[in-house]
């Protein structure tokens, strides 16, 4: 009790988490231009998994937006496949090529998906909202497989992206790219940082810990749930735009449930208390498919699923609980 009315008081939380906030803000840029800048200089295998890693990490930080109020969505696939299909279908029937164009494109169709029914989901709780985002994701799955007009099942391919109306050329394709997905995921983890310390994002950890309280105090549980649900499914879209831009293909796998359960994955590898912590664990995940599935082609999800155990074991509270908030406390017994 005492947990939540100290986070609602917000003279006092808003001087605490302010104070440093120019200092994240500045150090997260000079974070962006070094990876922009050592990309460069890294192989072309590895320049795509980290594109993949922070394409998908913007993604399951959205799951992270909503593990703040206290839910998991087990749909995020459903927001990643609009998000890259909107970008696609730009491209292909519109003529839209830019890249930061379909990105934010994708992000703002999918947001507003998830504004339709977010007034609804808000309402659940637990592995009722889970389900239900589930429930959403695999209807959007079997939609696109029986729609010929998005290529059914097989998908479709897009061709290459421009980049403020230029081409890009064939032999730096890959590296500016990259470029794009850092400099853009980058954008909005700091977007996210500083949302998570402002006042509604405060109230966000009060749902978590006491959802009476918070009415009782004048906050509305329903639409700060509602909200971060809108945030989440922006976050997605925007990944899935670029994602699809760097395979450059789409299918309905998008939005299967496996995709929303890597999602998933990644959000409780790094916890809820850093924004950072989500595309560490995701470039990790990443790094262990790939060598798993090259030395272990017909056992890698064993060797990804003794990751998240010992992961789980040793980390509770995430990787982002190593500097974060290892000794932060809940009421609610640590829950996701």
């Amino acid at each position: 009790m005492q947990a939540t009315s100290a986070t609602l008081d917000k003279p006092a939380l808003a001087t605490r988490h302010g104070a440093g906030r120019p200092r994240t803000l500045l150090a997260g840029l000079v974070l962006i231009a070094l990876l922009i800048g050592a990309g460069a200089l890294l192989p072309k295998w590895l320049t795509f998994l980290l594109t993949m890693a922070a394409s998908h990490g913007l993604v399951s930080l959205g799951i992270v937006v909503l593990m703040r109020c206290g839910v998991v969505s087990f749909g995020q696939g459903m927001v990643f496949a609009l998000g890259g299909y909107t970008a696609a279908l730009l491209f292909n029937r519109l003529g839209m090529t830019d890249a930061l164009g379909m990105a934010l494109a994708g992000g703002l169709v999918a947001a507003l998906a998830a504004l339709l029914v977010a007034r609804l989901i808000a309402g659940y709780r637990g592995i009722f909202f889970a389900m239900l985002t589930l429930a959403l994701s695999m209807v959007l799955y079997g939609v696109l497989v029986k729609t010929d007009a998005v290529g059914g099942s097989d998908g479709f391919n897009m061709g290459r992206a421009t980049l403020l109306g230029q081409a890009l050329p064939d032999a730096s394709v890959g590296y500016l790219l990259y470029a794009v997905t850092i400099g853009l995921s980058g954008v909005l983890a700091l977007a996210a940082r500083v949302y998570f310390d402002s006042t509604r994002g405060l109230v966000s950890l009060a749902v978590r810990e006491n959802e009476l309280r918070v009415e009782y105090l004048g906050g509305s549980v329903r639409q700060a749930v509602a909200a971060n649900f809108v945030i989440a499914a922006f976050l997605g879209g925007v990944g899935g735009a670029l994602t699809v831009m760097s395979l450059g293909h789409i299918d309905p796998n998008f939005s299967y449930w496996t995709s929303s359960g890597e999602f998933v994955f990644v959000a409780i590898l790094a916890g809820y208390h850093s924004v950072l912590a989500v595309f560490i664990a995701s470039t990790l995940l990443e790094i262990v498919r790939s060598f798993s599935s090259l030395y272990f082609p017909n056992t890698w999800q064993l060797a990804l699923g003794i990751f998240l155990l010992l992961a789980i074991r040793f980390l509770p509270g995430g990787i982002g609980s190593l500097w974060a908030g290892g000794k932060i406390k809940t009421s609610n017994g640590g829950r996701p």
